[in-house]
């Protein structure tokens, strides 16, 4: 398993919001990513807790993270185990006082749970090498342009988003 953490949130060209990984230890050369689509709602959830900004009512993440404190357990690490089909799958290791539980997860569930509570994420190695791409990779420059201005315009996309528009 390789370490990463959240470099940001973009949108695709269809306007679909992805979070992009990226390991911690990148070394020299150009960046690896692991773009990972999800959710409108889990995307807002993400950036609000990489933002460190704090919501008016909790979200779903926000209610996680207080049951999880609440029951005196702990989040000990999320990990993106593996891709199939084009879905990802994830793992939530969380420590609690009867021992140590794995619960399958959407990543980006277990992406905005992590973030919040400050739980390492990790990406199998089989996964970076099936879905990663170099940042300055023509892929990556067409998939995912320039990163920062994605980041950016999904940033523009969530200022003018209510809140309401989220509701069943």
């Amino acid at each position: 398993m390789v370490p990463v953490r959240v470099l940001g949130l973009a949108v695709d060209a269809g306007l679909r919001p992805v979070v992009l990984l990226t390991p911690l230890d990148g070394g020299d050369g150009p960046r690896t990513l692991v773009p990972i689509w999800v959710g409108s709602q889990e995307a807002a959830s993400i950036s609000v807790a990489v933002g460190g900004e704090e919501p008016e009512r909790p979200l779903s993440h926000d209610l996680m993270q207080r049951l999880i404190v609440a029951v005196r357990a702990e989040v000990e690490r999320v990990d993106i185990t593996r891709i199939d089909g084009g879905t990802f799958y994830a793992e939530l290791a969380i420590s609690t006082h009867d021992g140590r539980v794995r619960i399958d997860c959407r990543p980006s569930d277990g992406i905005a749970l992590a973030v919040r509570v400050g739980a390492p994420l990790f990406v199998a190695e089989s996964v970076i090498a099936d879905a990663g791409v170099l940042e300055d990779d023509g892929e990556a420059v067409e998939e995912g342009e320039d990163a920062e201005e994605k980041v950016a315009e999904f940033r523009r996309f969530l200022d003018d988003v209510d809140p309401d528009d989220f509701q069943g």
